[in-house]
């Protein structure tokens, strides 16, 4: 099945973020990490979380910071520090009642490969492993870090009729 179809039924985005979020760069400054996020994919998730989708981060990362920023643009839930992210998916799955094939999931590695198999539409960016290619339903024209959450978050709405509506220029 085409998986322009399958976006119709997506009421969940989870994504990985360093390589999904990030260009998978990280500067360390003393004890921190600092990682750049793009400004057009943030957009894309505060307005699918104030179109009502439910947005989780799943991430091997610890940083506290990035949970934070993405809380305040309206991620229902960041899970840090998840080596298992098929295990995390499922205790997520649990908690809020989701079902896998309404669920988008975009990750860009070894780690991501696992959930990637089970999710409704499975998504990497351009610059995404081999491995995790060859498992996916689409990949995104665009690199990690530079608009390929946009790519599907944007895809997903205007697929669903909801990009641009009414609400999409009062916030």
């Amino acid at each position: 099945m085409n998986y322009k179809i399958k976006l119709n039924t997506i009421d969940t985005f989870i994504f990985d973020v360093d390589g999904v979020l990030t260009n998978g760069n990280v500067l360390i400054n003393g004890l921190d990490y600092q990682r750049s996020i793009y400004v057009k994919d943030s957009y894309a998730i505060q307005y699918a979380s104030k179109l009502g989708y439910h947005i989780f981060l799943i991430t091997g990362g610890e940083s506290e910071f990035i949970k934070k920023t993405y809380v305040r643009l309206g991620v229902t839930e960041v899970r840090l520090e998840s080596s298992n992210k098929l295990q995390v998916f499922e205790e997520i799955k649990n908690k809020y009642e989701l079902n896998s094939a309404h669920c988008l999931y975009m990750g860009d590695d070894i780690p991501d490969i696992p959930l990637l198999k089970i999710v409704g539409v499975a998504a990497a960016p351009q610059d995404a492993s081999v491995d995790v290619k060859e498992v996916v339903t689409y990949v995104s024209p665009y690199q990690g870090g530079a608009g390929c959450v946009r790519d599907v978050i944007e895809q997903t709405l205007r697929a669903q009729g909801k990009w641009l509506g009414p609400d999409a220029f009062t916030w």
